[in-house]
């Protein structure tokens, strides 16, 4: 029997089929400009909801899933390092595709793309936006208008973060195990994390199944959902493989509910984690920023729904947090970056 659970170990949710999708809490961009990957500063914790079913909303219950905690304006990004074999990814906010710009499906599309392709696509920052950037994913409150559901879609019902995920069908999955048994997907940085430095979080690890989410109303029960700050250089690689080696229906999907950290702490009793640090004294202590290139992929093309989105600054005021532009030092080059060439000599 195939196992359709859903599950947390620390941090980090694992989907059917070898997907691992962790939350990585990071600096904020400014709105104006494109610039490098921003740092991993941490994961967000995430929990079940069924284990606060007597203090959780009552849609929650009805849609399942986990639950994280996050601070107005706060920005993320999804880390996919740990998944082990070929996947496609559906990342929705409120039930609009990062990728495509459409509403949610639960069938896959290659006219437009809808998904992202694991484990080559290591990380996701935000909305893709062609051209080799995305937005960055930045929380917003429900009702204002300025996620990106509320663009998109006209209303806000959903908030939050979905995931859906289809494995390879049994003899590509067959011939991708032969071929490519070694291969792993990129760290972004070195730290024990797989993000870009970032520290593991406190506490043991623990491998519990999420309950699979029922059909739900619609109804709002999300505190916050998500918009969009600045652009940042990240390739939404387009998938290569022939449609047909997907699966037909996903093997796993998990609803993620974004709480504001006093309801975080009213509902699971924990501390939730502190602000998140200032930008300009991350970057004025040398600390550094990355920048990520596959000269093999290639990137999915934008689509006009998505270009549409404004900055949640356009709703919540202007950007208080000053920028100071890094170095070029700073920024470190990942995967396919260009370099001096390598000298040869007598053998």
């Amino acid at each position: 029997m195939t196992d359709t659970a859903v599950r947390i170990e620390g941090n980090t949710l694992r989907l059917p089929g070898g997907v691992a999708v962790r939350f990585v809490r990071t600096l904020r961009l400014p709105e104006k400009g494109t610039h490098p990957l921003p740092p991993g500063l941490g994961d967000f914790p995430v929990r079940r909801v069924a284990d606060h079913a007597d203090t959780v909303p009552r849609e929650w219950r009805a849609r399942g899933g986990v639950i994280l905690p996050v601070y107005l304006r706060e920005a993320m990004w999804l880390s996919f390092t740990g998944s082990t074999e070929p996947a496609a990814l559906q990342v929705g906010v409120g039930k609009v595709c990062a990728v495509s710009g459409k509403r949610w499906s639960d069938r896959l599309s290659r006219k437009p793309q809808n998904y992202v392709v694991l484990p080559r696509q290591p990380w996701l920052d935000g909305i893709n936006s062609g051209e080799g950037t995305v937005r960055q994913f930045v929380a917003a409150p429900l009702g204002l208008g300025a996620t990106v559901e509320g663009q998109v879609t006209g209303e806000e019902v959903w908030g939050g973060v979905q995931l859906q995920s289809f494995p390879l069908k049994e003899g590509p999955l067959a011939a991708w195990r032969e071929e490519q048994r070694a291969r792993r997907g990129p760290l972004r940085g070195a730290g024990p994390s797989g993000g870009y430095g970032g520290p593991l979080p406190a506490g043991s690890p623990m491998a519990m199944a999420v309950p699979a989410a029922a059909p739900a109303q619609r109804r709002r029960g999300a505190a916050m959902g998500l918009g969009v700050g600045g652009s940042m250089r990240q390739e939404v690689h387009r998938d290569d493989r022939p449609p047909k080696h997907w699966a037909d229906r996903p093997a796993g999907r998990v609803f993620v509910h974004l709480v504001t950290p006093p309801e975080w702490r009213r509902i699971t009793g924990e501390a939730p984690p502190p602000s998140p640090v200032d930008r300009a004294s991350y970057t004025s202590a040398g600390l550094p920023w990355y920048d990520y290139y596959d000269e093999d992929a290639e990137d999915v093309a934008p689509t006009g729904a998505l270009d549409a989105v404004q900055p949640v600054g356009d709703w919540l005021g202007d950007d208080l947090d000053p920028w100071h532009e890094p170095s070029p030092d700073q920024v470190r080059p990942l995967k396919d970056a260009p370099g001096k060439p390598v000298e040869d000599g007598d053998w």
